[in-house]
């Protein structure tokens, strides 16, 4: 079998690796094969953001944690790490230039993290420091004269290196043959880098015991945390057509491979509820590589965007080999840690009403950065007539999967739409819920929360403030 080969740009440099198990982290990599320490390991689980470095290509350069990607994912990108944030000739970057003057920094340790996160944002052209920073722990600096420095930087002049790295990779080092499969290192499990959904579900179904790839955001925890070996993998970067957003009528058709910022970003103006649901969903780094694919099959009870998705009524496309299926969303949960996806199946696409302006999203965690829900709870009526015509009503956090609330909705569908009809079908939620306490909330206080999230709900859409950023008298 031919070696899994992973070409890319490293400061600028081109690389190219024959010999590296497809589960090496790039943090690992830069720090002990190429003694690039500057990108620091703080957390090894995509928190602290001490790892960030700036990965680019086509589409532009995103700030990403090192210690969540795997080599093979670099394949045609181009990699800045803080060693590389100066011109040749030493000139430093107006980041690292501003941090300086504003005294950005203080022990150092999350410094060059801090700046790469800043350079990624002033690359875009991004000015929402507040959230650029989300995924960056500093612990000893406080942010203030970190927002100042990522403020006197923002108009100045990108790097000319910026621009060569993009140029440099439709060179032909880059874009030379490359075999999609093959193993990397003595021992290593296979590896395979698919680049169309056809050839992933030939190699999936040959392989149905294989781990799918796709941002590395929870996977890597396998590696780096749980030290597990993950089989043969399939990295799923270059599987184009999975990494489409279209709008065919009324209905949105989100390939699995789409990130989760790039979906923050398509939302906006098409359901702002769920992309201000999506800001609070991790870090950058982290939506920058999360996909809604990998969302969705981790099944996990407490992921963000199932219960959005459930209210709008969205449905799951799965393949395996030729063969297509879809379904509600809602019925692919089956159990915890049991979804309803067949040996060699994977999650192609989800879709979903392109208008539901009742869409109503809600995160309740303990901090508002970066952090996991404690509940979190879609919500999607559709009145008519003076009356709840529909009720789709979705929660995480509440149950060992995502769960929609039968009996709530049931309490409201056909009744008048008003404040008390909403209080009247509090109870259901005992029928619906039993859910469980632990380090994030107790069962009743999960219950209180839910409840309360329903009478939000109308104060929300009669106009008044809800956002628990605002703090009122």
């Amino acid at each position: 079998m031919h070696m899994l080969e992973t070409r890319f740009l490293l400061n600028g440099a081109p690389v190219s690796l024959t010999d590296v198990p497809p589960t090496r982290t790039l943090l690992d990599w830069l720090r002990e094969d190429r003694a690039l320490t500057g990108t620091k390991e703080g957390c090894n689980e995509g928190d602290c953001g001490a790892c960030t470095v700036m990965v680019s290509d086509a589409a532009g350069s995103r700030a990403l944690n090192a210690c969540l990607l795997f080599v093979p994912q670099l394949h045609g990108k181009a990699v800045r790490t803080v060693e590389g944030l100066a011109a040749a000739d030493g000139t430093l970057h107006p980041l690292q230039e501003a941090m300086i003057a504003h005294h950005g920094s203080q022990c150092g340790f999350c410094t060059p993290g801090v700046t790469m996160a800043l350079a990624c944002a002033q690359a875009q052209g991004r000015r929402d420091h507040d959230d650029v920073l989300a995924g960056n722990l500093c612990r000893c600096t406080g942010y203030a004269p970190i927002i100042r420095a990522a403020e006197a930087a923002a108009s100045a002049p990108r790097p000319a290196w910026i621009t060569a790295d993009r140029k440099a990779l439709s060179s032909p080092f880059i874009l030379g043959e490359i075999l999609p499969g093959g193993t990397g290192g003595a021992g290593s499990p296979p590896g395979f880098r698919p680049t169309n959904s056809d050839a992933l579900a030939d190699w999936y179904a040959a392989h149905p015991d294989a781990t799918l790839i796709a941002g590395a955001t929870d996977v890597g925890l396998w590696v780096t945390k749980q030290l597990r070996d993950p089989g043969p993998v399939a990295f799923l970067a270059g599987v184009e057509d999975l990494r489409h957003i279209e709008t065919r009528g009324k209905v949105i058709g989100v390939g699995a491979c789409v990130t989760i910022e790039t979906l923050r970003r398509a939302m906006e103006d098409v359901h702002p509820s769920l992309a201000e649901l999506l800001r609070r969903f991790a870090s950058l780094q982290v939506r920058e590589a999360a996909t809604i694919g990998g969302n969705i099959a981790n099944g996990s009870p407490i992921g963000d965007t199932p219960p959005a998705l459930i209210a709008l009524g969205a449905t799951l496309h799965l393949r395996r080999g030729d063969d297509m299926r879809s379904l509600p969303l809602e019925d692919f949960f089956l159990d915890y840690g049991r979804q309803d996806r067949r040996p060699g199946e994977f999650v192609a696409a989800v879709t979903f009403p392109a208008e539901a302006p009742g869409l109503r999203c809600y995160k309740l965690s303990k901090r508002f950065d970066q952090d996991i829900s404690a509940v979190c709870g879609g919500f999607n009526l559709t009145v008519a007539d003076g009356r709840i015509a529909e009720a789709r009503i979705a929660f995480g956090g509440m149950a060992g999967v995502p769960k929609r609330a039968a009996a709530v909705e049931a309490a409201l569908t056909g009744q008048p739409w008003a404040e008390a009809t909403l209080h009247a079908a509090l109870p259901a939620f005992d029928e619906d819920f039993t859910p469980l306490s632990d380090m994030r909330a107790s069962a009743g206080y999960r219950l209180r929360a839910a409840q309360n999230m329903l009478i939000r709900y109308w104060h929300d859409r009669a106009g008044a403030s809800v956002d628990v950023l605002q703090v009122q008298p």
